[in-house]
C-alpha cells in the first residue's frame, strides 16, 4: 500500500508562482497512491482561479472516499486539508488545532477500510512556532476522538513545519509513534527547488511495516509546489 503526503501550495509553483494545478495532479498520478494526505488545497479562492480543488482532485483520481477540512477562510473561499482514499472510510472526524488566535490549523482523522484490515490515518498541517506545534501534537494525541481506537495501526502524516525535528522525539515518541522519515537529512522537502528542511513527515504506530519511504524530487515536482511530496510504501502486519 502507498501513502503520499503533499503540501500542494494551492497549485502555485514555488519558484515561478504560476497557478498550474495540472502539474500537481501529474506529480501525484505518477506515484499512484492508495491514500493521500494533502495540505493547502484551495476552494473557490481568487489565487486558484476560484476552482474547487477538492472536487477537482476527487473526480480526477476517482477516490472512493474523501474528506475536506477548510482551515483558512477568506471573504470568498479558502484552503485547508484534503484526505483521499482508494478505499471506503469506516469513520472520520476533523479537529481544530488553532492555537492562541494564530492562523487556523487542523487535523483529519479517518479509519480506512484497507484490503489488509482497518487502519487509522491522520492528515495534519501544523503551525510555525515550536511551542505551537508541540501544543497541537499534544492536543491531537490526547483528544477523545483520537483515543477512541488506540489499538488500530495508525499513520500521522503531513506538513509539520518542524525545522528542528523535535516532534519525533517529543510528544509523538511519548505516545508510541516512530518516524518513517528518519534521519531527516534523507527526507528534505522544503523549499522544493533546493530542499533544506525535512518539514513533511510521517509517523506510525501499531502493526505497520514500512517497506520504503522517499521524497519525490523530479523536475516536475520541483516546479509544481513549494514542497516536495513524501511517499511511503507499507503493509499492515499479517496483511501481506
Amino acid at each position: 500500500m502507498r501513502l503520499v503526503s503533499y503540501n500542494i501550495h494551492k497549485g502555485i509553483g514555488g519558484r515561478d508562482r504560476r497557478y498550474r494545478i495540472e502539474r500537481v495532479i501529474e506529480v501525484i498520478e505518477l506515484e499512484n497512491p492508495d491514500v493521500f494526505c494533502l495540505q493547502e488545497v484551495a476552494q473557490h479562492s481568487r489565487r486558484a482561479r476560484r476552482q474547487d480543488q477538492p472536487r477537482l482532485l476527487v473526480d480526477y483520481f476517482n477516490a472512493a472516499a474523501h474528506l475536506y477540512q477548510r482551515n483558512v477562510h477568506y471573504l470568498r473561499g479558502g484552503y485547508g486539508n484534503l484526505l483521499l482514499s482508494r478505499w471506503p472510510l469506516e469513520s472520520h472526524h476533523q479537529i481544530s488545532l488553532r492555537f492562541n488566535g494564530k492562523k487556523p490549523r487542523g487535523a483529519q482523522l479517518a479509519v480506512v477500510e484497507t484490503p489488509e484490515g482497518p487502519m487509522r490515518l491522520v492528515n495534519w498541517h501544523l503551525g510555525l512556532g515550536e511551542s505551537e506545534r508541540h501544543w497541537q501534537a499534544q492536543h491531537l494525541l490526547e483528544h477523545p476522538l483520537f483515543r477512541e481506537s488506540p489499538d488500530l495501526p495508525t499513520w500521522i502524516a503531513g506538513d509539520t513545519n518542524d525545522w528542528r525535528n523535535t516532534l519525533g522525539d517529543g510528544p509523538l515518541a511519548s505516545h508510541g509513534f516512530r518516524s518513517a522519515t528518519s534521519p531527516p537529512s534523507r527526507y528534505r522537502t522544503f523549499p522544493a527547488w533546493l530542499a533544506l528542511g525535512s518539514l513533511d513527515k510521517a509517523f506510525h504506530r501499531g502493526g505497520i511495516v514500512v517497506r520504503h519511504a522517499r521524497v519525490v524530487a523530479t523536475r516536475l515536482a520541483k516546479q509544481a509546489s513549494d514542497h516536495l511530496p513524501l511517499v511511503v510504501d507499507f503493509h499492515l502486519e499479517g496483511g501481506h
